[in-house]
């Protein structure tokens, strides 16, 4: 992203003029370097649902340091599935990893998973890396994800994640992290990160029936709530029937993977009420890619989801 870093330059400046310029609109009411700034009201005000930043959605406008400015501004406690070195600097500046992620460079996290015994030496080895490193921040959760079908019946591959996840799983329980696998859609075509047509573990109950047949409490479901949206709807019911199953939980708007705002089908307020109401206690992480002000589109995504 070498052509963007001028940019990156010039936002992360104006970041810090309006904590210093602009208390009323970000809470703030001085700033000098990051670490020194006084919070004296935050967008979030309820708090009953912990908020997270997605570090990938925001790194094209904002490097760590202006995106731990802004998470402190909003209220939110933690950025998300980062690189670990930032580990060290999230944990100074008092904010945590909701959940961590895993390298499987030079391929996409999601591409080679579990559903493939010939990916289960580097996939089991890459999720024991991120559990350990969760060690340096105090993270209690891993991402994590079926991989791409390539020719695989749904069956077989269900079956190929049970054995894998039941090598890895016992090092997460004596660790003290859930590995949480993400559903992830299939439909959307349009751009590389809204959707993973090729996925296998695109549905829901696919996903928590996997979980239900490895039998751990350290293996929960990521509920994406733009991706559950998409391929099986009927979100809250669904919150409810797999509350003793969910992990971690990302918004985003339908269609188009963007912002919490009024241009999108799902009502996240009831949703982030649902969630109240079977007792999750975990995250909710603001996934979505930014298509105008990105300060903007969070100030209002917290907001919504500050119920």
């Amino acid at each position: 992203m070498s052509h963007e870093s001028d940019n990156l330059t010039s936002i992360n400046r104006r970041v810090v003029l309006q904590g210093a310029l602009g208390a009323a609109t970000l809470g703030l009411s001085s700033i000098g370097r990051a670490e020194d700034t006084i919070l004296e009201q935050t967008v979030i005000k309820k708090a009953r649902i912990k908020q997270s930043l997605v570090h990938w959605c925001y790194a094209p406008f904002w490097n760590m340091e202006a995106m731990i400015e802004v998470a402190k501004s909003l209220g939110c406690l933690s950025i998300e599935l980062g690189d670990p070195k930032d580990f060290p600097l999230l944990k100074q500046r008092g904010l945590q990893c909701a959940i961590a992620s895993i390298d499987m460079s030079p391929d996409k996290p999601f591409d080679k998973g579990f559903n493939n015994p010939k990916y289960h030496p580097r996939v089991i080895e890459a999720t024991r890396k991120a559990i350990d490193a969760c060690e340096i921040i105090g993270c209690k959760n891993v991402i994590s994800f079926t991989g791409m079908s390539e020719g695989l019946a749904d069956e077989e591959g269900a079956t190929n994640c049970v054995d894998g996840y039941k090598q890895i799983v016992g090092y997460a329980e004596k660790k003290g992290v859930t590995i949480c696998l993400e559903m992830l859609n299939t439909r959307a075509s349009d751009h590389p990160m809204k959707g993973h047509p090729g996925y296998q573990g695109n549905h829901t109950d696919y996903c928590i029936d996997i979980i239900k047949r490895v039998g751990s409490p350290n293996l929960k479901l990521l509920f994406d709530v733009y991706h559950v949206q998409i391929m099986d709807g009927d979100v809250i019911r669904r919150v409810r029937q797999h509350k003793d199953y969910i992990g971690h939980v990302h918004t985003a708007g339908n269609p188009g993977r963007g912002e919490l705002d009024d241009k999108q089908e799902i009502q996240y307020r009831p949703i982030m009420e649902a969630l109240i109401e079977v007792g999750y206690s975990g995250f909710v992480g603001q996934e979505f890619i930014p298509t105008r002000d990105p300060l903007d589109g969070l100030k209002q995504a917290v907001a919504v989801c500050d119920v």
